[in-house]
C-alpha cells in the first residue's frame, strides 16, 4: 500500500483505531465544551452568588489546576499507563463539576474550577501523549486536525447548552451534565485502553519543578487580585521570574516535565512552545471577559454572546481541517500565517470592543481562531517530532500544558488591568467602557513575540529535526 494510502483520512479508522480516535474526542470535547459553556454562563453565575472580582480567578483557577496536572502527564502516563492514567483524571473531572454546581459562594465555586481543571488537564495531557503513541507519524497532522473537529461541535452545542441554562436561571444544571459526561469517559477509557505502562520510569516525581511552577502561577494569577498596580506589577513579574527558574530547572532534573531542548529558544521545542504561549496569552482575555463586556455594552443576551465567542472555535476548526492534508513545504508557511492572524484578531479586538458592532467583534474572533487553526497542527507536529522517542510523552503532554500557562498568564494580566478599571466593583456601561480597550491593547507586542517565535519554528525544516520513519513509532 502506497504511503499516501497509509497516511489519508481512510487510515484512521484502520487496525482498530475508529474507539481509540472516539475516545481522544471525548477527551477533548470535555475541555472545549466546558471552557465555552462556562464562559458563556459566567456573568449569571456571578449574578447568582457574587465574586465580579473574581472573574479572572475562574479562569486562572480552572487553568492553575490544568497546568500542574498537565506538567505532569506525560510522567504520570509513563508510570501509571494510559489507561489508570484516564480514569483518574475523569474521576477528578466529573468531582470538580459537581463541587462546581453545588458551590454556595464564590470561593466553593472556585475550589471546584480548580478540580476540573486538573482533571481537564490530565485529560487533555494524556490525548497529546496518546496521539504521539498510539498512532504513526504519518497520521499525526490529521489526527491533530481532526481532533480539532471537536471545536466544531463545541463551538454550536455549548454556547447553546450555556445560554439555555443562564436565561432559564439553571447555571448549575450545566455542571451536572458535565460530570455525567467525566464519568462516561472515565467509563470509556476503562474499556478501551491497554492497562500497560507506556515506559517504565525510575526516580520520584518532579515535585521541585512543580513547585516553583505553582508558585509561578499563583503569583500571576494573584496579580489580578491585588488593589494597587504597582503589587499587581511586582506580583506579575516574580510570577514570570518563577516560570523562566521553572524551564531552566527543568532542563537540569533527573525526571524533566518538558523536553531538554524546550530552553533553547533556536530549537524547534524552544520556539514552538514561546509560540504557544506568547499567543495564549494575548487570546486568553476575549473568553475571559468578550462576553461580560458584549453584555454590558450592546445587549447581547448570553446566548448572542456564547455564540461569538463561539465564532473562534469553528474557525480554528474549519481552518484546521483545511489545511491537515498539506505537505511538509507548506507547514511552515501555515505556521507564520497563523501567527500573524491571531495579531490582527487581538489588533482587531481592541478597536471593536468598545464601539462594535458586534459584526466587527465576530471579525475579530475568527481572526483569533483561524490563526490558530491554521498553525496548531504543524506547530505540535514539529514539536514533537524534534524530540526522540523518550521525550516523545513529554513533549506531546507539553503542547496543551504550554497553552495553559498562556492562557493563565494572559487571564491574569487582563484581569489586573480589568479590576483597576473598575470591573472589581461589577461589570457595567460604564466600566466595561473604560476597560475594553486596554484588555486588549496591551496583549499586542506580546502577540508580536508569538509572531517572532513562529518565524523562527517556521525555519526549522522537518530534515533539521530528525524526524522518524512511520516503522519506528509507537502503535
Amino acid at each position: 500500500m502506497s504511503e499516501a494510502k497509509r497516511s489519508g483520512w481512510r487510515a484512521l479508522m484502520a487496525e482498530g483505531r475508529l474507539a481509540r480516535f472516539a475516545l481522544l474526542c471525548l477527551g477533548i470535547w470535555l475541555n472545549a465544551a466546558d471552557s465555552l459553556m462556562t464562559a458563556t454562563i459566567m456573568p449569571s453565575v456571578a449574578a447568582d452568588i457574587g465574586g465580579y472580582a473574581y472573574f479572572g480567578w475562574t479562569i486562572a483557577g480552572f487553568i492553575l489546576g490544568a497546568i500542574i496536572a498537565g506538567a505532569s502527564a506525560g510522567q504520570i502516563s509513563m508510570r501509571l499507563g494510559l489507561r489508570l492514567s484516564m480514569v483518574l483524571a475523569a474521576a477528578t473531572y466529573a468531582l470538580g463539576c459537581i463541587v462546581s454546581g453545588a458551590a454556595p459562594e464564590i470561593a466553593t465555586f472556585l475550589v471546584g474550577r480548580l478540580l476540573q481543571g486538573i482533571g481537564a488537564g490530565w485529560i487533555v495531557g494524556l490525548c497529546y501523549v496518546a496521539i504521539g503513541t498510539m498512532f504513526p507519524q504519518s497520521l499525526w497532522a490529521r489526527v491533530l486536525a481532526a481532533v480539532s473537529g471537536v471545536w466544531g461541535a463545541a463551538t454550536l452545542l455549548s454556547p447553546l447548552i450555556g445560554g439555555l441554562f443562564a436565561e432559564a436561571g439553571l447555571w448549575r444544571a450545566a455542571f451536572w451534565l458535565f460530570a455525567a459526561q467525566g464519568v462516561g469517559f472515565g467509563f470509556a477509557a476503562f474499556f478501551l485502553l491497554s492497562p500497560a505502562k507506556l515506559q517504565d520510569v525510575s526516580g520520584a516525581l518532579p515535585v521541585r519543578q512543580l513547585a516553583i511552577l505553582t508558585g509561578g502561577i499563583l503569583c500571576i494569577a494573584a496579580a489580578g487580585l491585588v488593589p494597587d498596580i504597582l503589587r499587581a506589577v511586582l506580583l506579575g513579574v516574580v510570577g514570570l521570574v518563577l516560570l523562566a527558574l521553572f524551564v531552566r530547572s527543568d532542563g537540569r532534573a533527573s525526571s524533566p516535565l518538558l523536553p531538554r531542548s524546550s530552553a533553547d529558544l533556536m530549537s524547534a521545542a524552544g520556539s514552538g512552545y514561546m509560540m504557544i504561549f506568547a499567543l495564549a496569552a494575548s487570546a486568553i482575555g476575549f473568553s475571559v471577559y468578550g462576553s461580560a463586556i458584549m453584555q454590558a455594552l450592546f445587549g447581547a443576551s448570553p446566548l448572542v454572546a456564547g455564540y461569538i465567542l463561539g465564532v473562534e472555535s469553528m474557525s480554528w476548526t474549519l481552518c484546521a481541517l483545511a489545511v491537515a492534508s498539506l505537505a511538509d513545504r507548506w507547514h511552515g508557511l501555515f505556521i507564520k500565517l497563523g501567527a500573524l492572524a491571531v495579531l490582527i484578531g487581538v489588533t482587531l479586538l481592541a478597536f471593536t470592543m468598545r464601539s462594535g458592532p458586534l459584526l466587527a467583534i465576530a471579525t475579530a474572533s475568527l481572526f483569533l481562531g483561524g490563526g490558530f487553526g491554521l498553525a496548531w497542527a504543524f506547530i505540535a507536529r514539529r514539536i514533537i517530532a524534534s524530540v526522540g522517542d523518550s521525550e516523545r510523552a513529554l513533549a506531546s503532554s507539553a503542547v496543551p500544558t504550554v497553552q495553559m500557562i498562556g492562557y493563565a498568564a494572559g487571564s491574569a494580566g487582563a484581569g489586573v488591568i480589568a479590576n483597576f478599571l473598575g470591573f472589581a466593583d461589577g461589570i457595567t456601561a460604564a466600566t466595561a467602557t473604560r476597560a475594553s480597550f486596554w484588555i486588549f491593547a496591551w496583549f499586542i507586542p506580546v502577540a508580536l513575540i508569538g509572531l517572532a517565535a513562529a518565524w523562527r519554528l517556521a525555519t526549522c525544516e522537518p530534515d533539521q529535526m530528525s524526524l522518524r520513519a512511520e516503522s519506528s513509532s509507537l502503535m
